[in-house]
């Protein structure tokens, strides 16, 4: 016997959890950020409280991811991680991860250190479903091999997907700064984040 609370997707909302005990003498047991039974989670006190203050929730992050990729999968994605790869069906794949643990904005959230920073952004998730059409417009070996695609190969995926030659070039742009990113951690190094300042002060 307890209470279940549902659209838990803002700061209030969740301080209302962890008093709600105290008003109606019933415990939460399930919470969800949407209205959908698969967006229903176990609720735990203390993880709320970590995401209240902007401290993430690392521990249902990773239940969340877990259950959102197969193991061996996993493993295969973990393996090219390493190896500083990053192709687009890798992101293809990163993509439906991520629409399976639910909504972006509350993902997100659980990432510590990002709570705060998003508490006033409105995530635009329709921008996700633009980018993942022009994944979709590139052939299997574009996907595959993301160096073939030149001038001409870009145009015919911009027209494909509907959008702009600059939004194709913003996408190849970040699968590029992504795998670097990668190849750094595959060395054991902290990854240089874009925009980040380098030792000498300047961008």
């Amino acid at each position: 016997d307890g209470v279940v609370l549902t659209k838990l997707d803002g700061d209030a909302r969740g301080g209302a959890a962890l008093s709600v005990k105290a008003v109606t003498g019933k415990p939460v047991k399930l919470v969800s950020v949407g209205e959908k039974l698969d967006q229903l989670e176990y609720f735990y006190p203390d993880r709320m409280a970590s995401r209240i203050l902007g401290m993430g929730d690392v521990l249902t992050l990773i239940e969340k991811a877990e259950a959102a990729v197969e193991e061996d999968e996993q493993a295969a994605m973990e393996a090219r991680m390493r190896a500083g790869q990053f192709t687009f069906d890798d992101f293809l794949a990163a993509q439906k991860m991520l629409k399976k643990m639910g909504p972006l904005q509350g993902v997100l959230k659980m990432i510590p250190g990002l709570g705060n920073q998003l508490k006033d952004v409105d995530i635009d998730e329709r921008q996700l479903a633009r980018v993942e059409a022009i994944v979709l417009s590139m052939t299997p070996k574009e996907r595959g091999m993301p160096h073939l695609i030149d001038g001409s190969r870009r145009r015919r995926i911009a027209e494909g997907s509907g959008q702009t030659i600059q939004d194709v070039n913003k996408l190849l742009s970040a699968r590029k700064q992504m795998e670097k990113m990668m190849k750094q951690m595959g060395k054991g190094k902290m990854p240089t984040l874009p925009g980040q300042l380098t030792k000498t002060g300047r961008r």
